[in-house]
C-alpha cells in the first residue's frame, strides 16, 4: 500500500512550536511579501501563507509591483522595503518576469532578513552546511521526508529542477543526509532512464502532471513540489492517478509539501525577528 505522506501532520507539529516560541515575543514578527505581477502559482503560494499567518499569529505585508515594471523601479523599491524596520523577513517571489533581473535583490537583501535564503552568503552557508536560513521548499521536503522516517542514508535521490530556490539547495540539503544526488533538467538525456532509476524522486520543474508512471521505480519515494492549474484545477508535476499507485510513498498536490512550505517560513521568520533586533553580527 502507498504511504501518503501528507503536509497536515508536519505542519500541525510545527504550528505547536511556532506558537510556543512566539508566545513570549512582545510585539508580532512581520513578514514582506514582494509580488510582481498576478502569477497563478505565485497568488496560490501567498493565500497559503496568509492562511497559516493567520494561524500561527503572525503578520505578513503583501507589496504588489506591476509585471511591466522596469528594473529600475524594482530596485528602488526593493531596496525601500528592505530597509524598512517594520519589516523583519523578505519573501520575493521568484522568477520574476523575463523583463527583470533579481541581481540586485540577491544582492542587496539583509541578509537578517533573507528568510528564503537568496543572498550569496545565505547560500553559500547551506551549501557549506554551516546554518543559515533554509530555503523554505527544500526545508518543507526534508521536514516531510524526516516525519514519515524515510531514510536517506545511501539512497539514489534524483531531483528533476535545477532553480536556485528549490532544486539546488534541496540537493545540497539531501547530500548533508549522506544519499547520492542527480540533478537533471531541460537538457538531460535519456531522463525517463535516469527517474526510473531513483529511490526518491523529486519533482520541481513546474510542468503540470509531467512525471507519470514511467518515470518511477516500483517502490520509489515520489515527492511532488509542483504548483500548476490544469482545466482550472491546482496540480502537481506529478500525474498522481497514475504514479500513487506504483509509489512506496508520495505527496498529494495540494496539501503535500505547500502545507509544510509555510510554516517553514513561519520558523525562518521567527528567527529573523529575534536576530534583527538582536543586531547579531556574528551570522547564526
Amino acid at each position: 500500500m502507498t504511504l501518503l505522506m501528507k503536509g497536515a501532520e508536519v505542519a500541525a507539529k510545527l504550528k505547536e512550536k511556532i506558537l510556543k516560541d512566539s508566545s513570549c515575543l512582545i510585539s508580532s514578527p512581520t513578514l514582506g511579501i514582494i509580488r510582481v505581477g498576478n502569477r497563478p502559482d505565485n497568488l496560490s503560494y501567498e493565500k497559503g501563507i496568509l492562511k497559516r499567518f493567520e494561524s500561527l499569529k503572525l503578520a505578513a505585508k503583501i507589496f504588489e509591483l506591476p509585471e511591466n515594471i522596469s528594473q529600475n523601479d524594482f530596485d528602488s523599491a526593493f531596496g525601500k522595503i528592505n530597509n524598512d524596520e517594520k519589516i523583519h523577513g523578505l519573501l520575493l517571489f521568484r522568477p520574476l518576469p523575463k523583463n527583470l533581473s533579481d541581481s540586485f535583490a540577491c544582492e542587496h537583501i539583509n541578509f537578517l532578513k533573507d528568510v528564503d535564503s537568496m543572498s550569496a552568503l545565505n547560500a553559500g552557508k547551506i551549501f557549506n552546511g554551516q546554518g543559515g536560513y533554509v530555503p523554505c521548499t527544500p526545508g518543507a521536503v526534508m521536514k516531510i521526508l524526516a516525519h514519515y522516517e524515510i531514510n536517506l542514508e545511501g539512497k539514489s535521490v534524483v531531483i528533476v529542477g535545477r532553480s536556485p530556490t528549490v532544486g539546488r539547495p534541496l540537493a545540497m540539503l539531501m547530500l548533508k543526509e549522506n544519499s547520492t544526488v542527480t540533478i537533471c533538467h531541460s537538457k538531460t538525456k535519456d531522463l525517463k532512464a535516469v527517474c526510473s532509476g531513483a529511490d526518491v524522486l523529486v519533482a520541481c520543474m513546474g510542468k503540470a502532471e509531467f512525471i507519470t508512471a514511467e518515470y518511477v521505480k516500483p517502490g520509489a519515494v515520489v515527492v511532488d513540489v509542483g504548483i500548476n492549474f490544469k482545466d482550472g484545477r491546482l496540480c502537481g508535476d506529478v500525474d498522481f492517478q497514475s504514479v500513487s499507485p506504483l509509489a512506496g510513498a508520495i505527496t498529494p498536490v495540494p496539501g503535500g509539501v505547500g502545507a509544510v512550505t509555510t510554516s517553514i517560513l513561519a520558523e525562518n521568520l521567527l528567527e529573523a525577528y529575534k536576530n534583527f533586533f538582536n543586531k547579531q553580527e556574528a551570522f547564526f
